[in-house]
């Protein structure tokens, strides 16, 4: 897999690449109906209050520093913009707008997730 999949990735024949903090998540699927701690089914239909969503990064700009391709993020649904890439949706936002990041590299580097 190339560092940076939708550069490879054409409108009208032009390449795609992502400028300076942009960071491109593909939507990870809903999995429906959730079971709370205590084991209580909620159905998918139930109205919750703002909740966080993992997506997964198919492609950065060229400023992002904390994020790879291939990293799990999680970032706020409303805040967001939607694009269509050869026929997928995909989520277009700037690194800042992430709230997490889930990756084993993570682990290895001893990252604190603190800045200093």
């Amino acid at each position: 897999m190339s560092a940076d999949p939708a550069a490879s990735d054409s409108i009208e024949g032009l390449p795609i690449r992502l400028l300076h903090d942009r960071v491109l998540v593909s939507l990870l699927p809903e999995s429906g109906d959730r079971r709370s701690a205590a084991g209580i089914v909620i159905p998918a239909t139930a109205k919750m209050g703002r909740r966080l969503v993992w997506g997964e990064v198919v492609s950065t700009g060229t400023n992002v520093r904390s994020i790879q391709v291939g990293d799990r993020v999680l970032y706020d649904p409303e805040d967001r913009a939607e694009v269509e890439v050869r026929g997928t949706i995909l989520v277009l936002m700037r690194e800042r707008d992430v709230h997490a990041v889930a990756a084993g590299r993570l682990d290895q580097e001893g990252f604190t997730g603190l800045y200093l």
